[in-house]
């Protein structure tokens, strides 16, 4: 624990990382990089250049500040980052490559104002952090590498079978490329893949959810290609993986990892809620209600712009008829003229849980929600305004600043 001394000069510069945080990570990872480019693969290049990490970065150490007498508040961060760094194959040895540039980039940034005393609390409290995150970590790559058919760090996988699951989305069925066989995992986490770009000459590691149910002899992930606008490039992995990658390639993976996944030590009803490619993880969650014979009711809820995007229409269609006790409701923002209103969907416009509040509210149910973040955090507040519990809410982000990319 730090002493009242560090904790308060720490204190003292949550205005400062309120008004100038943003300013710090930039040239914080501008200094790493150019000091340590053997880093860069780590890091997602597309989120560097949009700015999404800094901003990211900036807003984890004002929480940090904010919470320094009590950082056990941030516990549910810190798993998600321990989660997300053990599935980048960051180690206990970077730790020190970090905090020499961060505490170099506080003195260089803040000048005159960083005093020796202060550059010595958040030395102290920056050690704090990764003896923190290190010791979760390790517990991490031990239980991953310790199951059966599990590894740590990155394993060479085979493409057998690709699928493609609608106008935007493609399936790659994943075998170990050692003839061995794939962990269990949690329905709801996810992998990283790591491939080439060719155009940055180096490579990049992505999170993708798994989409099918575990247990089986491969591993499933169903990618969306980022198309590239205005504002945002096309995405670097995505394509990659759509155009280059054939039956017979081989792509490095990460051991499935997150702590977004489906409770199985309850019997309460489930209502999962997606858009978009965030169907993925609560297919994953159906199938594997399914293949275990649970008694618990689901509501399955999906929006997308139209039929050409809806990627497992039939699959989920075929599941809920074959399942009494799957109730499935699709929302199509703009209906294409050849989509039909009680076969393809059954509501056209963004998706209200108003109008299905039947379906949504049930009581001690568990809601599982996915898909960009302006549509989770719309779902959330109704969800709350429902009357929804706040801890039966389970919600991850696909996209900018999720886990997918």
């Amino acid at each position: 624990m730090l002493d009242s001394t560090t904790r308060e000069l720490i204190k003292s510069t949550v205005p400062v990382l309120t008004q100038h945080g943003v300013t710090l990570t930039r040239h914080f990872y501008a200094r790493m990089f150019a000091h340590n480019p053997e880093l860069k693969p780590m890091f997602n290049q597309t989120s560097q250049q949009a700015g999404r990490q800094q901003q990211a970065l900036a807003m984890a150490v004002l929480a940090y500040a904010e919470h320094i007498d009590n950082p056990e508040v941030l516990q549910p961060v810190l798993t998600l980052v321990a989660n997300k760094h053990v599935s980048l194959g960051i180690r206990a040895e970077h730790y020190p490559i970090v905090g020499k540039h961060l505490l170099a980039s506080i003195q260089e940034v803040l000048g005159d104002a960083a005093s020796d005393a202060l550059i010595d609390a958040w030395a102290a409290a920056y050690g704090q952090l990764a003896d923190i995150l290190i010791a979760h970590e390790n517990r991490i790559y031990q239980q991953a590498a310790n199951q059966d058919a599990g590894w740590s760090g990155w394993r060479s996988f085979r493409v057998e079978k690709t699928v493609i699951e609608s106008d935007e989305i493609k399936s790659f069925y994943l075998t170990p490329a050692d003839g061995g066989q794939v962990p269990l995992y949690r329905p709801g986490q996810y992998i990283s893949v790591k491939v080439h770009i060719p155009t940055m000459g180096i490579s990049q590691a992505r999170q993708y959810s798994l989409s099918g149910a575990p247990g089986k002899s491969f591993l499933r992930i169903s990618v969306k290609r980022e198309q590239g606008h205005a504002v945002n490039p096309d995405g670097l992995v995505s394509n990659v993986l759509h155009d280059q990658l054939e039956i017979g390639s081989l792509i490095e993976l990460a051991p499935p990892m997150g702590d977004y996944f489906l409770h199985e030590d309850r019997s309460t009803p489930v209502v999962l809620i997606s858009a978009g490619v965030g169907i993925t993880p609560k297919l994953a969650m159906l199938e594997h209600l399914i293949e275990t014979n649970s008694t618990r009711s689901v509501s399955f809820i999906h929006a997308c712009r139209h039929g050409g995007v809806h990627a497992f229409k039939q699959h989920i269609k075929q599941l809920s008829a074959q399942h009494p006790y799957v109730k499935h409701v699709v929302f199509y923002e703009t209906p294409r003229e050849q989509d039909v209103v009680d076969h393809d969907y059954q509501y056209a416009g963004r998706l209200h849980l108003e109008q299905i509040t039947p379906l949504v509210a049930q009581p001690h149910a568990d809601y599982y929600v996915c898909g960009p973040v302006p549509f989770m955090q719309e779902q959330i507040n109704k969800l709350k305004k429902l009357g929804v519990d706040a801890g039966k809410i389970h919600a991850e982000a696909f996209g900018s600043g999720g886990v997918a990319a």
